[in-house]
């Protein structure tokens, strides 16, 4: 295994983004009074309760199933006590760059562009020394982000060109605001299929910036990662991509929003934790994640139990296909705790 020890990572918090959810069944799921509260450990200590009332379940059946926007919530209703904490404790665990995005409360472009220059302002006031990622599938969205920004603090950056039709502009939106650009893989008409797809649309990008004079200290490609419980090969299409970006690309940023490996997958800490040191190993030198959950320095030291960090590993390069011999540890370890 490469030592991480002197890797020097910029690490992007992504927990203000209003698809961000909690389970309705959550242990930190307090009911009070007629309401319903999500508990938070505070920042002074003082533990902390974001009001979900209005996004519970009435019917205790759909409990289980259900996942609170508490994020969405926080913003919607300008919690500021949460917000404070989501965004400082993100900052205490190591994050430099904090993206916002606001996109899932509302598909009217005004009330979007609203809340995105709330949460920018607010967000500013909260830490004015951290920068932020300013996200959202709308150019029109983002251009409300930065025109809302305060550039004397902090370089924003905007998240994210690609290939898609009509994403081609933020490029120069970001260069005309001063930003770092974030790139991602995504073709004309859809996903990349596989690690090669993923390389040449991210060049095609870069010959862009090229043409565009963007520094290359300002670049960021992102590959993108899929969960690896849709396609076990996903894990090593995002991390060759990696590997043979940077190859081509040595001084450019590269980095991903690598939580997504583990969506709807038992024991996401050690999963996360496992494909986040393959992502480093392969190449990338920035990292989109929850750094309360994987913290930075768990990830610069060696692995605590090195066999279970093997299984994790294996199910993220497709060693152990459909992750068959993880899913039955798991299981053992859960009864083995029952007992």
């Amino acid at each position: 295994m490469v030592k991480l020890n002197d890797a020097q990572l910029i690490v992007i918090g992504e927990n203000i983004n209003t698809t961000r959810r909690i389970r309705a069944d959550s242990k930190n799921i307090v009911k009070r009074d007629g309401k319903v509260y999500w508990r938070y450990a505070g920042l002074d200590g003082v533990e902390g309760m974001l009001d979900i009332t209005s996004e519970y379940p009435e019917d205790e059946k759909k409990i289980p199933g259900t996942r609170i926007g508490h994020i969405g919530q926080g913003v919607r209703n300008q919690e500021l006590g949460f917000l404070t904490w989501a965004i400082m404790a993100q900052v205490n665990a190591g994050a430099s760059i904090i993206d916002l995005c606001v996109d899932e409360l509302s598909v009217y472009p005004e009330e979007r562009h609203e809340f995105m220059r709330w949460i920018v302002r607010t967000a500013q006031k909260i830490c004015p020394t951290v920068q932020y990622s300013i996200d959202s599938s709308d150019p029109a969205t983002i251009r409300a982000g930065l025109d809302a920004y305060d550039m004397s603090l902090t370089r924003p950056s905007v998240n994210s060109v690609n290939l898609e039709p009509g994403r081609e502009v933020l490029i120069d939106i970001g260069m005309e605001a001063g930003a770092k650009i974030f790139a991602n893989g995504s073709g004309q008409s859809g996903m990349p299929q596989n690690a090669a797809e993923r390389v040449e649309n991210l060049s095609r990008l870069m010959r862009m910036m090229d043409d565009r004079n963007v520094p290359m200290s300002d670049r960021f490609l992102d590959p993108l990662v899929f969960p690896i419980g849709a396609g076990p090969d996903y894990g090593n299409h995002y991390l060759d991509a990696v590997r043979e970006l940077r190859t081509n690309f040595p001084d450019v940023h590269i980095f991903g929003g690598l939580s997504n490996v583990s969506f709807g997958l038992p024991r996401r800490k050690l999963l996360n934790d496992a494909f986040i040191r393959l992502s480093i190993e392969a190449g990338c030198d920035a990292l989109m994640i929850d750094p309360i959950m994987n913290p930075l320095d768990e990830l610069l030291s060696p692995p605590v139990d090195e066999d279970e960090y093997q299984l994790a590993a294996d199910v993220m390069t497709a060693v152990d296909e459909y992750g068959l011999k993880f899913l039955k540890y798991v299981r053992a370890q859960a009864k083995i705790k029952a007992a």
